[in-house]
């Protein structure tokens, strides 16, 4: 079973020179869900991981190198996740490869990293716009002294069952570290709810002890999640994270409830 140590992730690896897909490296979500007692048969949210590729190129039929983006939306269904390092290298290793049209391209995308999350996964060329107005609501400017940034701390959450809210919170202080080789990660989180109404000075509080935690950005929103849900036991509940771009990659962790609508395509200023 592939860990996060048996990946490329904090190694030296030579440029890759030709098409290789055997560079894509799975990690199984089961590993960090085991820790928050989730059993893929059972999940108790739906969702996506959106990925914004930066840097992608090729080479046309007649080898004159061609440049764009793209946009993958793996399930959060899906058995395996893709370590980032591994798919920024499978993605060059297409700089030097020919492809008779983008069309054919983006099958080989689908069909490599489909294979590589052991579930369907969707390709589209570009990228979704920047958005600057957000109508989520800040938390970040609470005057409190804040003392411990770790681990996790689910019990700082608190929320006020005799008052009932419907809203969507956001906060730019989400931080954790990735969990091979210490490098920061970076994200701005928005939770939507319905239910009890949630104390936004324990929700920062409660974000902010992300500060020290090595994780992968999907385990992160998935712990997110599941802290709010214990929490709030709400009629609906939405947490989507936007961390920013590393290695011409960023990641758009998404989980909520069946049933709820996913989040409009976007990206934030920071990204």
């Amino acid at each position: 079973m592939n860990t996060p140590q048996d990946s490329s992730l904090g190694r030296e690896v030579a440029y890759p020179t030709r098409y290789d897909p055997g560079l894509l490296f799975p990690i199984p979500r089961a590993q960090g869900r085991a820790g928050l007692r989730l059993a893929d048969a059972a999940l108790p949210f739906t969702g996506h991981d959106r990925w914004h590729a930066y840097e992608l190129a090729w080479l046309d039929g007649q080898g004159k190198p061609v440049v764009d983006t793209a946009t993958f939306l793996v399930p959060a269904d899906s058995p395996q996740l893709i370590e980032s390092k591994s798919l920024k290298l499978y993605l060059n290793s297409l700089n030097a490869s020919r492809f008779d049209s983008p069309q054919a391209l983006r099958a080989r995308l689908v069909e490599d990293l489909s294979r590589t999350a052991q579930a369907p996964v969707e390709v589209t060329f570009g990228l979704p716009p920047v958005i600057a107005e957000d109508t989520a609501e800040s938390i970040d400017d609470q005057p409190l002294e804040i003392n411990s940034y770790g681990p996790p701390d689910a019990g700082l959450l608190r929320a006020d069952p005799a008052a009932q809210a419907s809203e969507t919170l956001r906060s730019d202080l989400l931080k954790s570290n990735c969990p091979v080789t210490g490098q920061p990660d970076w994200a701005s989180v928005r939770i939507r709810y319905r239910g009890p109404r949630l104390d936004r000075t324990s929700l920062l509080r409660y974000l902010v002890s992300f500060r020290d935690h090595s994780g992968f950005h999907e385990q992160c929103v998935e712990r997110i999640f599941t802290d709010l849900l214990a929490c709030l036991q709400p009629q609906a509940l939405s947490v989507e994270a936007r961390y920013t771009r590393r290695g011409g990659l960023d990641i758009n962790p998404w989980r909520a409830l069946p049933g709820e609508a996913p989040p409009s395509p976007a990206r934030d200023p920071r990204q």
